[in-house]
């Protein structure tokens, strides 16, 4: 068994099955508790909407599970490793492994590589399920849990600025000469004053500005209201200003961020805190291969020592401290205090350097 990488096939899907069934256990327990607090904190302002009742709870429970579960993920399977590897521990199993001339790493590979089958699985959940859930429930709160709205791949609530002018579409759709605005409210300014107020209900981009469909105008000065009809106005505001306004890195999937950094890029708009986003879409999935790593100090060490609490403590500490660098170093990818690639990836190799560090001074 030595000369392999991994153990024998029956002690390898023992161990994967062992470590997958208590991780997904401990999803399920922390999983049910945040969900209850979570709702239970979250339930008044959903109800307080007029009309809205158990239904919109329901809604509000379906949107919010899939980001507690993304969140809960790399938590719980650092908890299922600390667990599996006690337990193994425990029973003098990881000594017969040793025994048999097992490495530290041929006794991990098995869970190593069932968390690689977890990473591909939660980069695919998060970027399929969790973003368009994400993205449905900021917008259903930016409307204060009133009706949600149809179009989901717009925005909302977009302010741009023209010279002194101030354009406000209440949402958008589509993308480049296909963007449309919807409920489109210019305000005239000259010198900090307000002159005229225009509305339009709709305005399609033409001839390098934008005409509005059946406007009005509202003049500051004289009071009186007057009808426009179809009118150019915006000359040099360009429709990515409108759809690019409201980028979120956690309500895009990975291919859609990636299109809209660079048409950010060609619009000599800053993307450095959306490229941290975008790459910590990757490094935070793979994020649960770091954890059989850095709760691998339980494994190793006689369980009769009594020292088997204190090293899955350590275990957790180190798993813990991983989480708040990741944290740490995205908030500063935000900031623009780091650049893209180390906030998304100091962490993950950091402590890949540190989990491999502990391994090899606990070993023996």
């Amino acid at each position: 068994m030595s000369n392999s990488f991994f153990p024998s096939s029956t002690i390898s899907w023992y161990m994967a099955r062992m470590f997958l069934l208590r991780s997904l256990a401990v999803l399920l327990a922390l999983t049910l508790v945040l969900q209850t607090l979570d709702l239970l904190g979250e339930s008044g302002n959903v109800l307080a909407h007029k009309g809205n009742g158990s239904a919109e709870l329901w809604t509000y429970l379906s949107l919010r599970l899939p980001e507690i579960i993304a969140f809960l993920l790399p938590f719980s399977i650092l908890l299922g490793t600390i667990i599996t590897l006690a337990t193994l521990n425990q029973n003098s199993e990881v000594i017969s492994m040793k025994a048999a001339g097992l490495s530290a790493h041929q006794v991990l590979a098995p869970l190593i590589v069932a968390a690689f089958g977890v990473a591909l699985a939660s980069f695919a959940f998060n970027d399929r399920i969790v973003s368009r859930a994400t993205a449905t429930l900021d917008r259903w709160q930016r409307a204060e849990y009133g009706p949600i709205p149809v179009e989901r791949n717009g925005a909302d609530n977009v302010w741009v600025r023209d010279g002194d002018h101030l354009i406000h579409a209440e949402s958008v759709t589509g993308r480049a000469n296909a963007t449309r605005l919807f409920n489109v409210t210019i305000y005239n300014r000259s010198g900090g004053s307000l002159l005229a107020i225009v509305r339009a209900p709709r305005a399609i981009p033409q001839a390098g500005g934008w005409t509005l469909i059946q406007a009005t105008r509202f003049d500051v000065a004289s009071g009186m209201r007057s009808s426009l009809g179809n009118v150019q106005v915006g000359a040099g505001v360009r429709p990515e200003q409108f759809t690019l306004s409201n980028v979120s890195a956690d309500g895009m999937s990975f291919r859609r961020l990636w299109r809209a950094i660079g048409e950010l890029r060609e619009a000599g708009r800053p993307t450095a805190a959306l490229q941290a986003g975008l790459w910590h879409k990757i490094a935070g999935p793979l994020s649960t291969m770091l954890m059989p790593l850095l709760g691998a100090v339980a494994a190793f060490g006689l369980a009769r020592s009594g020292r088997l609490f204190v090293r899955a403590v350590i275990g957790m500490a180190l798993g813990f401290a991983y989480f708040v660098a990741d944290n740490f170093g995205l908030a500063m990818g935000n900031l623009g205090a780091y650049p893209p690639l180390l906030a998304a990836w100091g962490p993950f190799f950091l402590f890949l350097l540190i989990g491999e560090a502990v391994l090899i001074q606990t070993e023996e």
